[in-house]
């Protein structure tokens, strides 16, 4: 079985991407399940997790409104304002919905760079544990150390590092990049996404140019921690579903490790079937 864990929809009409702009050429129009349910049959991808994409409980039920009538959705990251006083009865009422597996607040969006360690979001954290819900961490290499301290304060939430960080690949900042994803990764449980890397290439990627970045989230996170995503549509901007699935699926030699980053580990971590 293979899982896409990291993919989005959106219908602009909504109003609430505040970062989905006219500019943005490719990917300014609506990306709803018929638009993926094809590649995915083409490339024999059995089920996905929806991503957020705006920050907003009413896009969050929107999305798990297409989760309950889309047999290949199989879970939901959502959003919700994790500094409001109701955060932790937002989380109750959400996480009502089974297909609600995750949360993801946009903190590469968020100016203030130790939001994630502000005091006011304890209650937060404390609620997406006591409701089992993973924590996708949106972040930046600026924010890694922030997030090693995150998770020393709260052991027990499951967190999966979104796009590895997005480090800086057309530049090749690699050394700093590298220091602090092998820190995070010495912490038990911490996984992350084999995804989002071809748009941190820059127009002019090779394979190449993602070699030293993926070979060492293999080194230090091991296959049993790596969970692959498309990033779709926002993949599209660098290249196609079937190129990066190729990419990503040439770097596991080992079938046993293949079937744990592109399925089994997003289905243990997620708890999705």
């Amino acid at each position: 079985m293979i899982i896409d864990a990291h993919q989005h929809f959106w219908k602009l009409s909504r109003g609430d991407y505040d970062w989905l702009t006219p500019s943005l050429e490719m990917l300014y129009r609506d990306f709803m399940p018929r638009d993926l349910e094809t590649i995915l049959r083409q490339q024999s991808v059995d089920g996905t997790i929806l991503i957020q994409a705006a920050p907003s409980i009413a896009e969050t039920e929107f999305l798990l409104d297409i989760a309950d009538k889309t047999p290949f959705v199989l879970g939901v990251v959502g959003w919700v304002d994790f500094t409001s006083p109701t955060a932790a009865m937002d989380i109750a009422s959400l996480a009502v919905n089974p297909k609600l597996v995750g949360l993801r607040p946009m903190i590469q969006d968020i100016d203030d760079i130790d939001w994630m360690l502000r005091d006011d979001l304890t209650s937060t954290f404390e609620a997406m544990i006591n409701h089992g819900l993973v924590f996708d961490a949106l972040v930046l290499p600026k924010h890694l150390s922030r997030l090693n301290t995150l998770l020393l304060r709260h052991p027990r939430l499951k967190v999966v590092i979104d796009h590895a960080a997005k480090p800086d690949i057309a530049n090749g900042d690699f050394e700093r990049w590298a220091i602090e994803m092998s820190t995070l990764a010495e912490i038990d449980g911490v996984h992350c996404k084999l995804s989002g890397l071809l748009t941190e290439a820059g127009n002019e990627w090779s394979e190449s140019d993602l070699t030293p970045f993926v070979e060492h989230l293999f080194k230090v996170f091991g296959a049993d921690r790596l969970i692959w995503g498309s990033d779709w549509p926002v993949l599209t901007l660098a290249g196609s579903y079937a190129q990066w699935l190729a990419i990503a699926t040439s770097y596991t030699k080992d079938e046993a490790n293949r079937k744990a980053i592109f399925g089994a580990n997003a289905a243990r971590f997620y708890g999705v079937d």
